[in-house]
């Protein structure tokens, strides 16, 4: 079954694991093992996302593993590597107020506190110790997620960020 609804990345399979069909999965889930307990899951794949269920799948390490339904050996698994895991938006739990997805973020306009566009949220990364707004305008700019210093108002009406940033840097 193809989905045309708005999806959200969850993650990706990012190689096999033994020769029963297992894949391992890089998550941006936080924690990085539930992305194996949404169900259903989709994989885009040429013609669209495909639901597939998750027979089994456990941490491994520092990653993820999983067995998913119809991938029976290496070589379909293998074949599998590069494939984006996704879900519903609306199978998102819902957040507190003023926490946000980072698929919310995204293409999101950021301006500073002079009215100044620095450009459009392309990504976001964590740190360690914050998230960090890869934002593309004129030229690309790194602005650390921190709130009430840096991070000012988020408007997911407008789809603007307000920052505390000074365009030179």
């Amino acid at each position: 079954m193809n989905k045309n609804a708005d999806m959200v990345v969850l993650g990706k399979i990012s190689g096999v694991f033994g020769v029963k069909g297992w894949v391992k999965v890089y998550s941006h889930t936080s924690p990085i093992q539930q992305i194996i307990h949404y169900d259903p899951i989709y994989l885009k794949l040429r013609g669209g996302w495909k639901e597939i269920d998750v027979e089994k799948g456990h941490k491994q390490g520092k990653g993820i593993v999983a067995k998913l339904a119809g991938i029976d050996d290496r070589d379909q698994a293998f074949a599998m590597i590069g494939t984006e895991i996704g879900i519903e938006r609306e199978q998102l739990p819902a957040l507190r107020k003023n926490t946000y997805y980072w698929s919310e973020l995204e293409g999101m306009t950021v301006v500073n506190k002079d009215a100044v566009d620095l450009g459009k949220v392309s990504w976001i990364f964590n740190t360690g110790s914050n998230d960090v707004l890869v934002v593309k305008g004129e030229r690309e700019r790194m602005i650390p997620w921190l709130e009430k210093d840096i991070i000012q108002s988020v408007d997911t009406e407008t789809q603007r960020i307000l920052v505390d940033w000074d365009p030179e840097f």
